[in-house]
């Protein structure tokens, strides 16, 4: 049995032994490996279906002959024939393609995430513009344990570059939890330079000789920080690329369905185990955090009107520089130079007490309580619990 979409709702329908997408009348099929050359099965994909595509192509090396050590010991480099063009001209056409499909099965409020090396990376940035993809950013992974430049003649290549690009120029209505970002770094903007290690050790699968089962298997936290930045639960990732799984892998342990296209059957068959293997996480643990620009829109009267701030209160600054005066209809008097006397809204007074042309005063305004200085925002915070309980 396989789970297909189909009009917006979800059913089963029976595809014994099948490995492609083929025969499903227009369904997407979730939570599958497809089989196949990966422009070939998108196409078999509905229209404007995905949610995210994460995609790691072939890089197009290059590579000239055996790398080896300094001591003539062999790197095991990656000299597949899926990573091999006999020109940039094919390489090009290659990737026009598969980006022509990509974009035909994103949603319109959908994103696509390309990883590659220098080797290839800039002609897919500038191919996704001639396709009027929008580059949203672009994020470079620093390797803490990256492979050393053997022959000394270049820099350690210690890095590799992803792209996130809008399916549609402006790229507007796309997923970002940006709350969440900003509270996994330590409640600081998250930057476009991420360091993970190289996957190795128990992470890495391995073949019946005990070496690499695939050359450029990915950390999973590498695509874990993507899918929590650009997904949400129940979105349906795509990856046309899968390799050894391990996009679907971590899909399915973060709640998001997943789709993913491997041409190379003993790839499929290991991401297939890996994925069987994986368990989901709890709900409880997938929400995702709550978006300040989702959250519904507090009056400061109504932190008034239920008790919490009492009229004739005084609040300051954090640093308790400036001080202004609650009035009952939820405005606020300044009582320090350079806005004294001055009547506005939190926001209002918070920008003429500095001079400012703005200001937010949910977090510039803060109250004494029996902990010390608050801001007037943990407030706001239990009026929206409040009303958040009240929907329950």
């Amino acid at each position: 049995m396989k789970l297909v979409v189909r009009n917006g709702e979800a059913r089963r329908v029976s595809r014994p032994g099948a490995s492609r997408s083929s025969g499903l009348d227009g369904g997407l099929p979730l939570d599958s490996i497809l089989r196949g050359d990966c422009i070939a099965e998108l196409s078999r994909l509905p229209a404007r279906s995905v949610d995210l595509v994460f995609a790691d192509p072939p890089y197009n090396l290059q590579l000239q002959g055996e790398l080896k050590r300094p001591d003539d010991s062999r790197v095991d480099a990656v000299d597949d024939a899926w990573d091999k063009f006999e020109s940039f001209k094919a390489y090009d056409a290659f990737t026009r393609a598969w980006l022509l499909a990509v974009r035909r099965v994103l949603k319109p409020t959908g994103t696509l995430w390309v990883i590659g090396s220098y080797h290839n990376i800039f002609r897919v940035g500038s191919l996704l513009q001639d396709l009027d993809f929008w580059i949203l950013n672009d994020i470079v992974w620093r390797k803490t344990n990256p492979m050393p430049n053997f022959r000394g003649r270049r820099f350690t290549n210690a890095h590799e570059t992803l792209i996130w690009a809008a399916r549609d120029a402006g790229g507007k209505g796309y997923t970002f939890n940006y709350e969440a970002m900003k509270a996994a770094n330590e409640d600081v903007q998250m930057r476009s330079d991420w360091l993970f290690p190289i996957c190795s050790g128990g992470e890495r699968l391995k073949d019946e000789e005990g070496g690499k089962l695939h050359p450029t298997q990915k950390p999973e936290a590498l695509i874990a920080r993507i899918l929590l930045a650009s997904s949400r639960p129940g979105d349906v990732v795509l990856d046309p690329f899968l390799g050894s799984g391990t996009t679907a892998a971590v899909a399915k342990r973060l709640g998001r369905h997943f789709v993913g296209i491997e041409r190379d059957e003993a790839y499929a068959e290991a991401a297939r185990a890996r994925v069987d293997a994986v368990e989901r996480l709890p709900e409880a643990v997938l929400a995702p955090a709550p978006s300040a620009r989702e959250a519904p829109r507090i009056a400061f009267a109504a932190l008034i009107e239920r008790g919490l701030i009492a009229p004739g209160t005084l609040l300051t600054d954090a640093k308790s520089r400036f001080r202004a005066l609650v009035r009952a209809d939820g405005t606020l008097s300044l009582e320090t130079a350079p806005g004294l006397g001055m009547v506005g809204s939190i926001h209002r007074a918070g920008a003429l007490a500095q001079g400012l042309d703005a200001c937010n005063g949910w977090t510039f305004w803060h109250i004494e309580t029996r902990e010390g200085l608050r801001p007037i925002d943990s407030l706001r915070a239990l009026v929206r619990s409040e009303m958040a309980m009240a929907a329950e």
